[in-house]
């Protein structure tokens, strides 16, 4: 028999909320099986489990849930595999040019920070210096 999970198993190993594993769900990165009254129970197999690590990842590299999800429904294809790293390696340049770009931005502001710290501790100096008039 093939391993499954519940939401509340993968909340717990993901550290999720079952709200997130819901929305991921909504998203069609998951699909699990439907069981009890009415549908009420979702139940996971390892295949949600992967998809579920994989949507992770993707999201720790700041791409989208769309990029993720386009990106691990292309695997589901187990032929040639080429077409699927092409892909990925073009979202991963995207999301590398965009973040050395906010990089480059954050290190001018750093700059230009530390100007105005150096003129503030000078203004904060001379006036510190000035005698007071009695």
């Amino acid at each position: 028999m093939a391993t499954t999970y519940t939401i509340s198993d993968l909340a717990k190993e993901f550290d999720l909320t079952t709200r997130a594993i819901r929305f991921y769900e909504d998203m069609g990165l998951l699909q699990p099986r439907r069981e009890g009254p009415g549908g009420r129970n979702r139940i996971y197999s390892a295949r949600d489990r992967t998809r579920l690590k994989l949507t992770l990842r993707a999201k720790r590299l700041g791409l989208s849930l769309t990029e993720a999800k386009d990106i691990i429904d292309s695997y589901e294809s187990p032929r040639d595999t080429a077409p699927q790293l092409q892909k990925f390696l073009v979202v991963l340049a995207g999301h590398r040019k965009q973040l050395e770009e906010q990089m480059a931005d954050l290190q001018a502001n750093l700059e230009e920070i530390k100007v105005h710290e150096k003129e503030a501790r000078a203004l904060l100096a001379r006036s510190v210096k000035k005698p007071v008039a009695s």
